[in-house]
């Protein structure tokens, strides 16, 4: 039997349900109370009711998930990303629940789940990593000595962390151990997990990562990405391949996120990031994900690989179609993230119903969405309506190429980030790849209404 049990909402479970059709795969997906009429239950095959709108007792309710994939007969479970896609006891309790789980085993999920473990398995994988703790900062360890020998400034980062969060910067000696105590405290209450580690920090560094594919035999990349323009540590513009790196440094990153997969025997898709220091042309590991990520799009984009598919051939017959030769680079790819937020008011939520929406159409254009006319726009959930893709021959031309097919873009009923990203777009520093992680914080009047 092959029936696929979609435990996600929004533009991938559409995502999901769109690449499963065509390889003759039934669909079944949950939804909450909030999402009964959205369009990713409207072309399944069916959907399924797990509970209330908060995503605690709908999305993040595990058991209800599993009690659901089993009920309407499905044999294999796609998480998506977000939500419990990298929540190795979810994965844990699908396996044991006779469920085929689409993504890594839970060993290799907790193992990535925590950074200090990951940064330990990717020093002995030979990726670069930056200079700090080797393991967890124990309590009867010389933070001071430690943090002298790193140098400031450092970052004190909780092991469990992701998403920008569990992590304090620390610029001055005098800071160090309070900081290190509020960063315990805190990782303790929003992850669980108390324990923290050093590194070194960048200032101005690019955020670039690789794709890579593994089925537990054999291991490949599918080129890198460039996620720099962020907001808040949350990426806003992505593009592929990263721009402006040097061969030895994209080599690297590559061979060794391949590495990496190989010693843990990963299997299904993943990402491994980095941070980029334009200074010393160095790049070094921050982590890896576990999962499908959102800005995979560029990548099928610019190599004509549908990844889904592959998580899909990997999760049923324990193969990927693919080897690395087979993996062909071509032109740019770039995606704009459109949330439904009001640029003029600090970009706070706007839910509502869209009145009107029009997407730009033309040679190279995708649009990756959950939404259509009419659709409801909850206050539950990620804000984000849509993932604007535009693939040319060459970064130049994609730039342009995108600026237009925003300028394409109507969306009525809701306010959106569209104004947001043209003017990103337009910036002398992003063409001149000069812009970085912090360059929207660093330029506080850059995102002001016309």
């Amino acid at each position: 039997m092959r029936r696929l049990f979609i435990a996600n909402r929004g533009e991938i479970a559409v995502r999901i349900i769109r690449t499963a059709k065509e390889m003759g795969i039934a669909t079944v997906v949950g939804v909450s109370e909030a999402d009964v009429d959205s369009l990713a239950a409207h072309i399944a095959d069916e959907h399924a009711l797990l509970g209330p709108a908060p995503a605690p007792a709908s999305y993040l309710n595990q058991d209800a998930v599993v009690a659901a994939a089993l009920e309407h007969g499905c044999d294999a479970l796609h998480p998506g990303y977000g939500f419990l896609s990298e929540n190795a006891a979810f994965a844990a309790k699908v396996a044991e629940a006779g469920l085929i789980w689409v993504g890594p085993a839970a060993e290799a999920i907790g193992m990535m789940g925590n950074k200090a473990q990951a940064r330990d398995a990717a020093r002995r994988a030979g990726v670069p990593i930056l200079k700090g703790t080797d393991g967890p900062l124990r309590p009867e360890d010389d933070a001071l000595e430690i943090a002298r020998e790193i140098g400031y400034p450092l970052v004190v980062k909780a092991s469990a962390g992701g998403g920008g969060r569990g992590i304090r910067f620390v610029h001055h000696e005098a800071e160090l151990l309070s900081t290190i105590e509020m960063a315990r405290g805190e990782a303790g209450a929003v992850f669980g997990d108390p324990t923290v580690y050093l590194e070194r920090f960048v200032e101005f560094a690019r955020h670039v990562e690789v794709q890579i594919l593994g089925d537990g035999k054999d291991f490949i990349h599918l080129g890198d990405r460039d996620c720099s323009m962020q907001r808040r540590s949350q990426k806003v513009i992505e593009e592929a391949p990263a721009p402006d790196l040097p061969d030895v440094v994209r080599r690297t990153i590559r061979e060794s996120s391949v590495e990496l997969a190989r010693q843990c025997g990963y299997s299904g898709a993943g990402t491994v990031e980095f941070l980029y220091d334009p200074i010393r042309q160095e790049a070094a590991f921050i982590e890896m994900n576990t999962r499908i990520q959102v800005e995979h799009p560029i990548t099928e984009q610019i190599t004509s690989v549908d990844l889904v598919r592959e998580q899909l051939l990997i999760a049923y017959e324990g193969a990927m179609s693919l080897m690395q030769e087979d993996v062909a680079f071509t032109g740019h790819a770039i995606e704009c993230r459109i949330n439904a937020e009001d640029p003029e008011k600090n970009f706070f939520p706007s839910p509502g119903r869209i009145a009107r929406l029009a997407w730009p159409e033309g040679s190279g254009v995708r649009v990756d969405s959950g939404v259509g006319e009419g659709s409801v726009v909850t206050p539950f959930y990620d804000s984000m309506l849509a993932k604007l893709v535009v693939h040319a021959s060459d970064r130049p031309g994609g730039i342009e190429a995108t600026l237009q097919a925003l300028q394409n873009t109507r969306i009525e009923g809701v306010k959106t980030t569209i104004p947001m990203h043209s003017t990103l777009l337009s910036r002398p520093e992003f063409a001149d790849v000069a812009h970085h992680s912090k360059f929207i914080e660093n330029m506080p009047d850059l995102l002001e209404a016309p």
